[in-house]
């Protein structure tokens, strides 16, 4: 890892003060959206959405359903992270249809996977899969948070927000979607106290354990 890039991801932090006045360009834009769309998921079934908010009524809107933190206000653009609110059996055929086309592979090949991940699904209870969706989700998170360190946007991860709130105010609960994680996005302001704070960690030969 060259120090370049350690140095982006020292530059990161959980932003507290965006600059309302600055905003991302479209091609920064694109890059979150497709970094969520390519982030790993297992089977690749991609149980998940991702909603964007650049409206300023909105934004301020989702202030007191985020226990008034001002972050989702200011920022330049606020990405909601959601599960579906349930994978059937369309969903996984749907996946598989998208394999078919795009890689071409027979379906004798792809036919018994199929089957496989069906039958493993119709035997989990919907906890069980809303806590495996939710998983994913934080797999994006966590790709989210590195492509804006390498792109030098600033970021501030939340869960401390009203999910349900948030579902009914966007409409999100009768897309058959659930929030579950807040990401307002922009650029810090230069006032932020948090700026020149050192980055506590707990260190590398702290946290990493080499077996040789």
């Amino acid at each position: 890892m060259s120090s370049n890039t350690i140095e982006k991801l020292q530059w990161r932090y959980a932003t507290k003060k965006f600059d309302p006045s600055k905003v991302l360009s479209n091609e920064k834009l694109n890059i979150l959206k497709e970094t969520f769309n390519l982030t790993a998921t297992s089977f690749g079934l991609q149980p998940l959405k991702m909603v964007v908010v650049s409206n300023a009524k909105i934004k301020e809107q989702l202030v007191p359903l985020t226990y008034h933190q001002p972050q989702v206000r200011d920022a330049s653009h606020v990405l909601i992270l959601c599960i579906e609110k349930s994978i059937d059996e369309k969903f996984i055929v749907d996946h598989f249809k998208r394999v078919e086309g795009l890689r071409k592979t027979p379906r004798k090949i792809l036919d018994p996977f199929e089957r496989d991940l069906i039958d493993s699904f119709t035997k989990k209870n919907s906890e069980e899969i809303k806590t495996w969706m939710i998983n994913q989700l934080y797999l994006t998170l966590g790709a989210l948070l590195t492509v804006c360190a390498m792109e030098k946007i600033d970021s501030c991860p939340m869960e401390g927000f009203e999910s349900k709130k948030y579902d009914t105010l966007l409409g999100l609960d009768k897309k058959g979607l659930e929030s579950v994680l807040v990401l307002p996005v922009g650029y810090r302001d230069k006032d932020d106290f948090f700026v020149t704070l050192k980055k506590v960690r707990r260190g590398v030969d702290e946290l990493v354990i080499n077996l040789e």
